[in-house]
């Protein structure tokens, strides 16, 4: 029962929460041992919040779940976890997860029930809604960088919120196009805001957000103090173009965590990160 739990908390989607510690790199802090306890309760936090916050939309979604070709094997949806004890587990883990967040620090409390209120009122809500379902989503990749820059103790940055806004939003779409394809005319009945939607209509709102993205990406760039950072602006724009590439011709975006699996994105991102590291942290790094 617990194993069914677990798989339930989906924690092969945990990784959306290492947005969090965008706060700590970005603001020069990746080498204070002290600041990464926090940053790391802050996960774990955000980890339990959003892996019980997939418990509840999935005791919500029972019967749809059932109709999906997917989500039907999901342990709830399948029977082989009682939903009775899945809202008991659930509720503890929150329970927890909260007198965390209070040990951490306040702010970082606060944030913490605002992203659970906020995802908990989309799943029972809000989520039935055309374009605010997206939205909701990621203000909610929003909350968790602002969370994560709380719990270290450091300014929240403008451009942290707009890039990690339109992001969320750019992978958002992309998995609302990918349901369109793979759920074809039955799409209304697993999840009836699909009606409003179409895939050409999706691919605009692409377009949009890509080019949006683009722009305060390289802004950022521009503005940030740190004139090499800019170097990153190549990888980062190829892995935007991969990725629609990849819903296009390879029916990608139904998960994001699918994009692991393509070499191309892989290795942009790893460079990325590596080049991210050399420019903020290089004059220390080659001091040692």
């Amino acid at each position: 029962m617990i194993k069914e739990f677990i798989i339930s908390m989906r924690p092969r989607q945990w990784y959306k929460n290492l947005v969090i510690f965008v706060g700590i790199v970005f603001s020069f802090n990746l080498l204070n041992l002290n600041l990464w306890i926090d940053a790391i309760g802050a996960f774990a936090v955000f980890c339990a919040i959003s892996g019980s916050i997939y418990v509840l939309n999935d005791i919500i979604d029972i019967e749809k779940d059932k109709t999906h070709p997917k989500k039907c094997m999901r342990p709830i949806a399948s029977g082989k976890l009682n939903k009775s004890y899945a809202l008991i587990f659930a509720i503890i883990f929150i329970g927890l997860a909260l007198f965390v967040a209070y040990l951490i620090n306040l702010w970082f409390l606060v944030s913490t029930i605002a992203f659970f209120l906020l995802i908990l009122i989309y799943s029972v809500f809000l989520k039935h809604f055309i374009i605010v379902d997206i939205i909701i989503i990621s203000t909610g990749f929003v909350i968790r960088a602002i969370a994560g820059c709380f719990a270290v103790g450091v300014l929240v940055s403008p451009w942290l919120i707009i890039c990690a806004f339109l992001l969320a939003l750019f992978l958002a779409i992309g998995k609302r196009r990918h349901e369109l394809v793979l759920l074809r005319g039955d799409a209304g009945n697993h999840r009836k805001i699909l009606d409003g939607y179409s895939t050409e209509m999706l691919d605009q709102m692409i377009n949009i957000t890509t080019s949006a993205l683009i722009m305060s990406y390289s802004l950022y760039t521009f503005f940030t103090g740190k004139i090499f950072i800019m170097l990153t602006i190549p990888f980062a724009f190829y892995g935007l173009f991969r990725y629609i590439y990849l819903v296009h011709k390879e029916n990608f975006g139904g998960e994001p965590e699918m994009l692991f699996r393509d070499r191309g994105m892989l290795f942009t991102m790893i460079l990325w990160v590596i080049l991210i590291i050399v420019i903020l942290y290089g004059n220390i790094i080659f001091k040692f």
